[in-house]
């Protein structure tokens, strides 16, 4: 898939959910962390596409083992709003930098996904960018490796199961794309599952 056709798709996303994860919708998710009281705070993740050659990778990384959420799983680069981010796409870019020093001079925003409400209590806004080839520099304590997963990979509905484990005595369901050695599920997998979904409606 061409950059030019990802943009157009990306430039016709309305606010629905169109790829939902686990076993509750968006909505149901927001609606669950307001019955507990918890306040739900605003986070940017970069979905951003390499061009190579004809096909677009996505940079996804894998955090490191020590981190107290979400130890060693894979995800965007991407973090929560700050009080200095104009908005959330300065946070998306922002944080990417601080994770895997990409250069925001070479970036180009194309539009985002709707906002996906983790079971974490944050409500993500997944900014979509492209980008020639970047040289990462991974963040020692927060990042253990940047590496790019084919576009092809994530629109092949072959490659893609639902997964589950338990919780509390409750069986708990969740999208997840396996690449090469790298487990990849979760919001992670969510949101990728909302943006190929994006990218194949008629």
């Amino acid at each position: 898939m061409k950059i030019e056709q990802v943009l157009a798709q990306v430039a016709r996303v309305d606010s629905k959910a169109l790829g939902e994860s686990g076993d509750m919708t968006f909505q149901e998710r927001r609606e669950y962390h307001a019955a507990l009281g918890r306040t739900v705070r605003p986070a940017g993740v970069l979905i951003l596409l390499i061009q190579r050659g004809d096909a677009l990778s996505i940079v996804l990384t894998q955090r490191t083992a020590h981190l107290h959420d979400h130890a060693g799983q894979i995800s965007f680069p991407g973090g929560r709003f700050e009080p200095e981010d104009t908005d959330i796409v300065a946070t998306a870019l922002r944080e990417s930098f601080e994770e895997i020093g990409t250069e925001s001079r070479q970036i180009q925003v194309i539009g985002s996904l709707p906002n996906y409400v983790t079971v974490t209590a944050y409500e993500i806004t997944p900014v979509v960018a492209t980008s020639p080839p970047q040289a990462f520099t991974c963040d020692a304590f927060e990042v253990a490796d940047a590496f790019e997963v084919p576009l092809a990979h994530v629109l092949n509905d072959a490659n893609w199961r639902r997964d589950s484990f338990l919780r509390e005595g409750q069986r708990r369901e969740y999208w997840a794309v396996p690449y090469k050695e790298r487990y990849i599920w979760g919001a992670t997998a969510g949101m990728l599952r909302t943006f190929r979904e994006v990218l194949l409606q008629p």
